[in-house]
């Protein structure tokens, strides 16, 4: 049965395996900051980075700042990404505010080189596991969803841009040298969320097999408000039944990154035996491509 797209799963936000990975994540990413950036003026990309720099400058509380800023992603999550994860991400937003405000961490080192690769893979894995969660940690992915639809450009080449303009400022504030060595930190992150979290690539092919093809097809339209392609084919063709052959739906769809772990989880509960592949892609175009509601 699907339930109401713009419903809150309440099940989801209090599932054990999610608030785990939630509070985890928020940890890596308190330690990375208090235990090796903050102190030494160093920035990692997005939002975060954002509220790192403006905390130097004005010497506001980070953890008011990090909460300010991406609050007005949640509306632009919710509308793209549905009420529940809105409601995750806003808990993750609120425990990295609460936690940067009230946890004391003693910084770990001053050496640049081991701040920039240790702080920065701290927090590339703590966010990883927030997106493992459902929720995210940063809004500028949102932002850059959206961005990307109005100028052409993929989702890595907008926060790429939007980082850019962050470390010129960095540049100008902090010195040449910090700043080259948050861009550092901002890559070693890139890549430990990338390894947590599948990659950074906007648009994603799932391919789904399933004798329970009609009702994974409605899920994905009705529920999640998503194209999709249906390839006649064959199933079938086991060694010790080669003769034995099946028709059956190839069911094609294109999703976000942050979109494909829910559509997995709903599509295992209709049919834990569904076979499912996924193939990573830079760009797409036409059709139905806008995100989940």
């Amino acid at each position: 049965m699907i339930t109401d797209q713009n419903s809150i799963n309440w099940k989801k936000i209090f599932c054990f395996k999610n608030i785990s990975l939630n509070l985890v994540g928020v940890a890596l990413i308190t330690l990375a900051l208090k235990g090796f950036m903050i102190p030494n003026k160093f920035l990692d990309g997005g939002i975060i980075g954002i509220s790192i720099l403006v905390h130097e400058i004005t010497k506001w509380p980070f953890g008011v700042l990090v909460l300010m800023f991406n609050i007005p992603f949640l509306v632009i999550g919710n509308r793209m990404l549905g009420k529940t994860f809105a409601l995750q991400s806003f808990l993750t937003f609120l425990l990295i505010a609460v936690s940067m405000t009230f946890l004391d961490v003693d910084p770990v080192t001053s050496d640049p080189l081991l701040i920039a690769l240790f702080g920065g893979c701290l927090i590339g894995l703590g966010m990883g596991l927030c997106i493992r969660s459902g929720s995210t940690a940063d809004g500028v992915e949102i932002l850059a969803l959206l961005t990307t639809k109005k100028i052409g450009l993929n989702v890595s080449e907008v926060i790429f841009a939007l980082n850019t303009l962050l470390f010129l400022t960095a540049a100008w504030s902090f010195g040449i040298s910090t700043a080259l060595y948050s861009i550092v930190t901002y890559f070693s992150a890139v890549k430990s969320l990338d390894y947590i979290s599948h990659g950074l690539e906007q648009y994603t092919s799932l391919h789904i097999i399933s004798s329970k093809s009609d009702l994974i097809k409605s899920l994905i339209v009705q529920k999640f408000g998503k194209g999709i392609t249906v390839i006649k084919g064959e199933r079938g063709y086991l060694p010790d039944k080669f003769d034995v052959k099946l028709d059956c739906d190839i069911i094609v769809t294109v999703v976000t990154r942050l979109e494909l772990l829910r559509i997995k989880e709903e599509i295992r509960k209709l049919d834990p035996k569904a076979f499912m592949f996924i193939q990573y892609i830079k760009e797409a175009s036409g059709g139905i491509l806008r995100s989940m509601n």
